[in-house]
């Protein structure tokens, strides 16, 4: 009787722990009524959204209409910070489409990164003073006379058909507060579709 009792406890235990452990990805799914994700970890506030042409968070979008790629970061801590641009890897802003369950990666938005002469070598560190918010956007189609820096677009894309799509980001943030060092790694994922 002690035996079935202990494995009930066990059972009810792992059950309980299984139910509190952390999902690491935010995700938002198509129609969402909030079509931003919007998570703080340690006093930086990050936003990952789709824009659509009147530069509104949307997860649905029409057949011919163009989108915009948004990610920022706000420093609600009392320090300035200084981040490492080496968090715009090259999956920024990837683009997949799910059609008949199947995943095909349609590319990025863009080229190649840190490519303008403002950043010949290697790109600067982001100095980020309280209160205030950094970021990058880059629409899926380049626009006449859009400036997508630090973002390089030498092909143009062609606006996506009628379907499901997603767009992630695996975030390796590296920043530093004086002479303390920290890294936040979170996944942020938008299912969106063209209708």
């Amino acid at each position: 009787m002690k035996t079935l009792k202990l494995s009930a406890i066990i059972l009810l235990f792992s059950f309980i722990s299984a139910g509190c452990q952390k999902d690491d990805i935010f995700e938002l799914d198509i129609g969402d009524e909030n079509a931003v994700i919007q998570k703080e970890v340690n006093g930086i506030e990050f936003k990952f959204c789709l824009l659509n042409e009147q530069g509104e968070p949307a997860t649905v979008f029409n057949e011919g209409e163009n989108f915009t790629f948004h990610f920022s970061f706000k420093n609600n801590t009392q320090d300035t910070i200084i981040v490492s641009p080496k968090f715009v890897n090259d999956d920024f802003f990837r683009v997949f489409s799910i059609q008949n369950s199947k995943k095909q990666d349609l590319g990025k938005p863009y080229d190649k990164v840190w490519c303008s002469p403002l950043y010949v070598i290697t790109p600067n560190p982001l100095i980020i003073k309280p209160a205030n918010t950094g970021g990058l956007e880059c629409p899926w189609v380049l626009m006449e006379g859009y400036n997508a820096i630090p973002f390089c677009v030498n092909e143009r894309k062609e606006y996506l058909d009628i379907g499901r799509y997603f767009t992630k980001l695996e975030l390796d943030f590296q920043y530093s507060k004086g002479k303390k060092e920290f890294k936040i790694n979170d996944k942020f994922k938008i299912n969106f579709k063209i209708k």
